[in-house]
């Protein structure tokens, strides 16, 4: 018996190691986080894409080639974006004045929250793209519209949201209240729901099937917490990343609204992803380098 793209058993099984993972993650881990834990963050990290790793290995084995390449292509897709996350809430905690260990609390309950929600669009989105075709056109055309809006950013521009915006304005002073707290963690939310208007489509572009699209996505989200504060002191840095964030968009935006005419392999989807991401990253090292540079000498 098949349930949305994979047996029951498969489905427990994914979520029993999701389980695994959280409590070492939110248990064990973080009883040994001091304060400014860079190195196990990026060890968490790793571990993280590794597993993700050995999972598209696993369905490669037990399910065909092309479902592993479609996991890694989806994940790598799901990470990149994101990374513009990450961004929103570095900008969104500077401003509130909070220490390392409020930012843990605020994380750890907006993953869990994301896990919820991210769950609930991927059988929305892939049950409405079962019934109505046409939707697929919407999905790439506002994939394309925001491919749009962050090739129109310049670089260095603080990258903020509705939910940010409203947040830092009614915020009073950097005492976290019970309250407030509440309010911060609704605001992560918030703005992860919106990056997910635009990352779900585009793994939706890669595959239809909701067992690749959920569980990426999944792994993808595992990951962010511990990304936030491995790249916390580079992320200014990455001035360029936003324009390969682009690329990636408008790609996946064409493949959806040229699905019926023109079949792009897995292969070169995830070739491109990878490719892209790492000249931007290049560039984006090379472009803060300079900047150095030129202050340096002025």
């Amino acid at each position: 018996m098949m349930f949305a793209g994979a047996s029951p058993g498969y489905w427990i099984a994914f979520h029993a190691i999701i389980a695994v993972l959280l409590f070492v993650d939110l248990v064990l881990l973080q009883r040994r986080r001091c304060p400014a834990s860079i190195r196990l963050a990026w060890g968490w990290t790793a571990v993280l894409a590794a597993l993700a790793f050995c999972f598209a290995l696993f369905l490669s084995h037990t399910q065909g080639k092309q479902r592993g390449l479609e996991f890694l292509s989806g994940y790598l897709v799901e990470g990149s974006l994101s990374v513009d996350n990450l961004f929103v809430f570095l900008l969104m905690f500077r401003s509130l004045g909070l220490d390392t260990d409020q930012q843990h609390r605020v994380l750890l309950w907006g993953v869990l929250g994301a896990i919820v929600m991210r769950g609930i669009f991927i059988f929305a989105g892939t049950a409405l793209l079962a019934h109505f075709e046409w939707i697929e056109y919407i999905f790439g055309a506002f994939l394309l519209i925001a491919a749009i809006r962050l090739l129109r950013e310049k670089p260095g521009t603080e990258r903020s949201s509705g939910p940010t915006r409203w947040l830092l304005k009614h915020a009073s002073g950097n005492r976290i209240t019970l309250s407030s707290f509440l309010l911060i963690v609704l605001v992560v939310e918030a703005v992860d729901l919106i990056f997910a208007l635009d990352s779900i489509p585009a793994v939706l572009a890669i595959t239809r099937d909701t067992f690749i699209v959920y569980t990426s996505n999944i792994f993808a989200i595992l990951g962010l917490r511990s990304l936030y504060f491995a790249l916390a002191g580079v992320l200014d840095r990455l001035r360029l990343l936003h324009y390969g964030l682009a690329l990636i968009l408008a790609f996946v935006a064409l493949k959806m609204l040229l699905n019926r005419w023109i079949q792009v392999p897995v292969t070169w989807s995830l070739g491109f992803i990878v490719l892209v991401l790492a000249v931007f990253a290049v560039a984006s090292r090379f472009s803060a380098s300079k900047q150095h540079a030129a202050q340096t000498q002025s």
